[in-house]
């Protein structure tokens, strides 16, 4: 019986988590699982969209350890976390992505001699300046199981030295979500199309520091969106940062932006599967768009997650107006239905391939 501790901060991690625990729990013989979630997105809203729609169990630990600097929020995380460790006593802690809780669960428990699974290892913007790219480095350096979502993962880790056995190509966990609950995003569809009169339109999310943080950078793709809207509706479900950040700055919104609050992820598919464009600086959205085969406009110079340039539909694009506007133009002339490759494992069944790789491995 193997003791597994899963362990949860920022929302997309969810998704990624969500199928393993319910293919673990097909083994409750091999498996004695516990879910912690940090708390720094711990809401009724939060709760609703993630573990209603998703259909895990609730936490079973919270370490309530709310926002902060990420200074902070690692520290935190790692003060909160040991006692959990001490009291559980896994055999493995399972760390998904690549936020600050993602390495502080991390550096806990090598510490104290239990060994980590990090899915999602590998994925390199080769970017220094991100937070995201230091935390996923150092975890993939003191991780045992390194669970990846396409094969340049591997190449990036046997670059860094990592021992081949400890590599495993899985596919991906957030597809594994996606593929289960596009039937429902489906049949949500037509009550949203009605609720937000939507035809042709642009999707759009974004909430990166790079994007919003800065008055200047925040205008000026406020400013694309704003002319592109009096062609196209452009509908933008607004992260709070940015939501903040807009208010501060005293940026205009005009009448075909539609501004509305976070949404739930269900009907959040549901817009990707059927938007004509979407805008986005998420890392998950360019997997989830590859998928489905939705032309994909990134707000970045770079991405961890090359494999949605070469066989997706993902583009990368600058913050600049012109730039942003140009390229959303082009998208709207494109033939409907982009077409891509769904990259190699992307099939819904990584999970299966993570827990058969659990069972086979000692302890």
């Amino acid at each position: 019986m193997k003791r597994i501790l899963h362990v949860v901060g920022a929302r997309p991690n969810y998704m990624k988590i969500a199928p393993l625990v319910r293919e673990m729990s097909n083994y409750p013989r091999d498996f004695t699982q516990v879910l912690l979630h940090t708390g720094q997105h711990y809401d009724d809203n939060m709760s609703k969209i993630f573990f209603d729609e998703l259909e895990m169990p609730r936490p079973d630990i919270n370490l309530e350890v709310g926002s902060g600097t990420h200074a902070e929020q690692t520290a935190q995380v790692m003060l909160r976390f040991e006692p959990v460790l001490a009291d559980f006593n896994p055999d493995w802690v399972v760390v998904p992505g690549d936020v600050n809780s993602t390495l502080a669960f991390a550096l806990v428990a090598v510490k104290l001699g239990i060994r980590i699974a990090h899915i999602e290892a590998g994925l390199r913007s080769f970017d220094r300046t991100m937070p995201e790219e230091i935390n996923r480095l150092l975890t993939d350096q003191i991780a045992d199981l390194l669970f990846t979502t396409a094969p340049e993962a591997r190449e990036n880790l046997a670059r860094e030295g990592i021992a081949p056995e400890k590599i495993h190509f899985v596919g991906n966990t957030m597809i594994d979500t996606l593929v289960r609950l596009i039937p429902i995003a489906e049949r949500r569809w037509p009550a949203l199309r009605s609720e937000l009169n939507l035809d042709r339109y642009v999707l759009v999310t974004l909430h990166r520091p790079a994007n919003v943080d800065e008055a200047g950078d925040l205008a000026e793709v406020i400013s694309a969106l704003n002319e592109v809207s009096s062609e196209v509706p452009v509908v933008f479900p607004v992260h709070p940062r940015t939501r903040a950040r807009i208010s501060e700055f005293g940026i205009q919104i005009d009448q075909g932006l539609t501004l509305t609050d976070p949404i739930g992820y269900v009907d959040f598919l549901a817009l990707q599967a059927h938007a004509t464009v979407v805008v986005t600086d998420s890392g998950g959205i360019q997997e989830e768009t590859t998928f489905l085969g939705v032309p994909c406009l990134t707000v970045r110079p770079n991405t961890e997650r090359p494999v949605t340039l070469s066989h997706g539909t993902n583009r990368l694009i600058n913050k600049e107006r012109t730039a942003i506007v140009e390229a959303i133009r082009t998208a709207l002339m494109g033939p409907p239905g982009a077409k891509s490759s769904r990259p190699e494992l992307w099939d819904g069944k990584a999970s299966e391939r993570i827990v058969r790789v659990f069972r086979k491995v000692a302890g």
